[in-house]
């Protein structure tokens, strides 16, 4: 007998705990009659689904505080269900009888005479109830292991990056010495090429950390679909939470190794920086005071969210270069209207500053600082790029950058970039599970990952959703499916070993024609795809079901138009 699905029976007057069991009995209802309070206090640390108790059995019983502290120190995920066998009366109950009942938490109250029909009905659901209650602890069991895992995979994260930065301090002391008598431009090019190295080697860790952010992003998304208890959500949301927090770093590392088209989309700026407010603290240090004054406003723009927040901390670490003793940095936003400005054209704009209160730069070279390659910063200490970078891409997002400076008064840098429609952005839905397309059960999706883990979420997903799903571990064996089968979409990673994700689009379609495309990556050349593949739907790692499903939705959707539409 299982213990923690027994029924528990308290009755100790007459007949009543035989009758009580040879009623459950017959339904087969596992059932353990204990005739004395310690008895029952004894079943219940042992386990139990349920207990039955007379109303005579309670005053003795709740004299013992000891039913009332199991009560109290009951698990989070524990509501322990009572029947209880009531005297019928005339009339309410006196209060403190009332208040005896409802002492035990989770109770039906039975008038009797009743019939054994309803008493095996109460018996019955009391334990259906109680067996949930055993899910949810399971579940949450289960997701403390997955937190754990998590937690462990962070913690190797770290270790690695420590070794690493500890195995390129050296490198980089060595280097220091080499190019120390080389003239000034020399070393400029150096820099660069050492700073490529870092992003390659941050890229590639970044990568793999990505990869494994992206499996348990997505399967803690499939626990909450698989768990209906509400006990489970919040306990899934903190998870999510903290792997996008992980996300949102490993981006920040990736955006070293980048050599990719900016992607606009619609950014909340405020949100934008409030969400890296503790990455610009770290890195300016403890000796400088960082400052928020960011406006009321929704500050909305289009631009590439992970450029813009790199040109925010190339910024913020000039300023703490500038203040080698300590200092004031100040991170301002607000919305202007200009009419009548050289660079820009008449219109509403998002205004974000940064200003520090260093040494200044001298009048003479302040023309010069967004110039590619200038900089004041010692022979080793810097590219020259950090400033170019800025103005680039503030040129690039339809903006503007501007230095203003005094010496020996501090620094600001502006950033202007056009204000777009708040209203445009897309309404966020809340769901359960991913809409499920109309046609989705006749369309055929080849998904090529060389990841195995990345791989089945990604499948297991789009299975949920309700298409038929071919995979492939590496270009070679997609190419090889290609030759037998001719998918309505390819879902494709980017980087794996044999062929990138670009070149197996470019194959396939010289195998099957102008197949509908998803690159599904968190680090992409996005040269190389435009110069082999066009321009495919890109799907950037980690996503989420509803990311997925709709990405795969309206890339079928647009491929059947362009068929209906085509003469």
């Amino acid at each position: 007998m299982d213990k923690e699905l027994r029924v528990l029976i308290h009755a100790p007057r007459g007949r009543d705990a035989a009758v009580v069991q040879s009623v459950l009995d017959q339904q087969k209802i596992a059932t353990h009659v204990c005739a004395r309070e310690d008895e029952l206090l004894a079943a219940l640390l042992e386990g139990a689904g349920a207990v039955i108790l007379t109303e005579e059995a309670l005053p003795q019983l709740l004299s013992d505080d000891r039913l009332l502290a199991w009560l109290r120190d009951q698990p989070p995920w524990s509501d322990f269900p009572f029947v209880v066998l009531a005297t019928k009366r005339e009339g309410r109950r006196p209060e403190k009888d009332f208040r005896s009942l409802h002492s035990l938490g989770n109770l039906v109250l039975l008038e009797r005479p009743l019939n054994a029909e309803t008493l095996a009905s109460a018996a019955e659901s009391a334990v259906r109830a109680r067996r949930r209650q055993y899910a949810a602890r399971e579940h949450l069991d289960e997701l403390k292991r997955t937190r754990s895992e998590l937690e462990r995979l962070n913690r190797e994260l770290e270790d690695r990056i420590l070794t690493r930065t500890k195995e390129l301090s050296s490198a980089n002391d060595r280097l220091m010495k080499e190019i120390n008598e080389r003239e000034r431009a020399q070393a400029a090019l150096t820099q660069v090429q050492k700073m490529e190295a870092i992003g390659r080697l941050t890229g590639g860790i970044a990568h793999d950390f990505n990869n494994l952010l992206h499996v348990v992003n997505m399967n803690l998304e499939l626990v909450s679909l698989y768990a209906k208890e509400e006990k489970v959500k919040p306990v899934v949301d903190r998870a999510k939470s903290a792997a996008r927090r992980g996300a949102r770093l490993t981006n920040q590392l990736l955006s070293f190794a980048r050599s990719q088209s900016l992607m606009p989309k619609l950014t909340r700026v405020n949100q934008l920086i409030n969400g890296m407010k503790d990455l610009l603290e770290i890195s300016v240090g403890s000796g400088i005071e960082v400052d928020f004054d960011l406006c009321e406003e929704d500050a909305t723009v289009v631009l590439d969210p992970s450029q813009l927040e790199m040109a925010i901390l190339n910024l913020a670490v000039n300023s703490r270069d500038a203040m080698p003793e300590g200092g004031k940095l100040k991170i301002t936003t607000g919305t202007r209207f200009l009419d009548e400005d050289r660079d820009l054209p008449e219109g509403d704009y998002v205004l974000l500053s940064v200003t520090d209160t260093g040494g200044g730069i001298p009048a003479n070279i302040l023309a010069k600082v967004f110039d590619p390659f200038f900089t004041t910063k010692p022979v080793g200490r810097g590219t020259g790029l950090g400033l170019s970078q800025v103005y680039g891409f503030a040129r690039q997002s339809g903006g503007v950058a501007r230095i203003r400076s005094v010496e020996g008064s501090g620094t600001t840098v502006e950033m202007f970039f056009p204000e777009a429609d708040a209203e445009a952005d897309e309404e966020i839905v809340v769901r359960q599970q991913p809409a499920v397309p109309a046609l989705a059960g006749s369309c055929h999706i080849l998904v090529v990952e060389d990841e195995p883990d990345v791989r089945r979420v990604i499948v297991e997903c789009l299975s949920l959703i309700g298409y038929k799903v071919t995979e492939a571990a590496n270009g070679g064996e997609a190419l090889a499916h290609l030759s037998a089968i001719k998918p309505d979409l390819l879902v494709v990673d980017y980087a794996m070993p044999d062929m990138t994700g670009a070149e197996v689009i470019s194959e396939a379609r010289k195998m099957i024609g102008d197949v509908p495309v998803i690159l599904a990556t968190g680090y992409a050349d996005m040269a190389a795809v435009e110069r082999l593949a066009g321009r495919p739907r890109i799907l950037r790692k980690p996503f989420d079901i509803a990311q997925l499903g709709d990405a795969v939705s309206s890339v079928l959707e647009a491929a059947r138009e362009k068929v209906e539409v085509a003469p």
